[in-house]
């Protein structure tokens, strides 16, 4: 391509973007313009990326630090463009302000992607119940949590190739930490259902599977039950299932799609629930592929995404151990990059993963292997194609 013609689509780019302002203006500006990566057509191999991202990084508790450091070795030894500005929430090690989640919020307004580990939660009410956890996703907005639980190639378990989605409202429910004592020893604790965020998380939900390519998305609800707040959420998913016609729709209550997950759960596709439920399916779905240590997670807003273990937990009795298993925080890690258009280092390290766990040598013990972390990550590292 001439060059007098680069130069005008840079001319053009730069006109498009200066009405972004601020640091994401400064941060686009900076980057190298790249013509090669509009000629590379969909078959085409996925090009390396010509500029560097700035990620924020919430280790969070447990073994978090040590899934993270795992995930900065592999991005070094794959020489991935992303830039991590780190930060250290925490409410049991006694690391978390107001002032340090407004710096953590800073960083994601500007940066718009982040990777996180579990921030843990203690049970003891200390004057507040909404956790720093809650906090986060309500000051981002971040409503829409999405699980992809897919069978490892290599990996056996009682239900093999399932490639099934969860998908789960976040931002109320059940957990709009909103408890009360009315009398001495009783307790009213309310949950917050709203037919606006119902039709978003459903709208979400169906706008997923059309851009997938999946075919049905099923609610799941308690509404024989809570007839009002379910009975609403229900409501909203048939509303807005009427306008993807060529989406099937179809609901479950919630403790029949726990048993219906057990005995055969290729029957799912796409599921969409309300806050609670969708913990509780992401961890029973987790386990049908190989445990918490497997599958990845995310969770967005209208403008920010963070990246995370599908099934959140601290695994805080393994801390310092050197046995926690990486492989959902470097799935995780390589959706992040796909979010970021860095298609070449996302396939690179998603390969390299998958190819470890496939050849069956470097197992860590949730797996059935006697790997530790380090010896994982190496051997991860060792499989990179760069």
């Amino acid at each position: 391509m001439p060059m007098t013609m680069a130069a005008a689509l840079r001319g053009s780019l730069v006109t498009l973007v200066k009405g972004l302002g601020g640091p994401r203006w400064q941060q686009l500006a900076s980057r190298q313009f790249s013509v090669s990566a509009g000629l590379c057509g969909p078959d085409g191999p996925p090009t390396r990326a010509d500029a560097t991202f700035n990620v924020t990084m919430i280790p969070g508790d447990g073994v978090g630090p040590e899934l993270m450091t795992a995930v900065k070795d592999v991005f070094k030894a794959g020489d991935v463009p992303v830039e991590f500005e780190e930060f250290h929430l925490s409410e049991v090690q006694n690391m978390a302000s107001e002032d340090k989640l407004e710096q953590v919020l800073t960083s994601m307004k500007n940066n718009k992607v982040a990777m996180k580990g579990k921030i843990h939660t203690p049970m003891e009410f200390k004057g507040e119940l909404a956790s720093y956890e809650m906090k986060l996703r309500r000051k981002l907005d971040l409503f829409a949590n999405v699980v992809h639980v897919n069978s490892l190639p290599g990996y056996s378990t009682r239900h093999n190739n399932l490639d099934l989605v969860i998908i789960r409202e976040q931002t109320e429910g059940e957990y709009s930490a909103l408890e009360h004592e009315s009398v001495t020893g009783v307790i009213e604790c309310l949950k917050i259902i709203t037919r606006k965020k119902s039709r978003r998380i459903a709208k979400f939900a169906f706008d997923y599977a059309t851009k997938k390519g999946r075919n049905k998305v099923t609610a799941v609800h308690k509404a024989n039950i809570m007839k009002l707040g379910d009975g609403l959420f229900l409501q909203s998913c048939a509303e807005v299932a009427e306008l993807y016609p060529k989406i099937k729709y179809d609901s479950i209550i919630i403790d029949n799609c726990c048993m219906q997950l057990v005995q055969n759960p290729y029957q799912f596709d796409v599921l969409v629930m309300p806050n609670l439920y969708g913990n509780i399916i992401d961890n029973l779905a987790a386990g049908l592929v190989g445990g918490a240590g497997v599958v990845p997670g995310e969770s967005y807003s209208a403008e920010y995404a963070v990246f995370e273990t599908g099934a959140r937990h601290p695994f805080a009795q393994a801390v310092g151990r050197n046995i926690a298993n990486p492989t959902a925080m470097l799935l995780s890690a390589a959706n992040m990059l796909r979010h970021l258009n860095l298609e070449f280092h996302s396939h690179m390290v998603s390969d390299a993963v998958k190819r470890v766990i496939k050849q069956g040598k470097v197992r860590t013990g949730d797996l059935g292997g006697y790997a530790t972390s380090d010896e994982f990550t190496r051997a991860v590292i060792a499989n990179l194609d760069v």
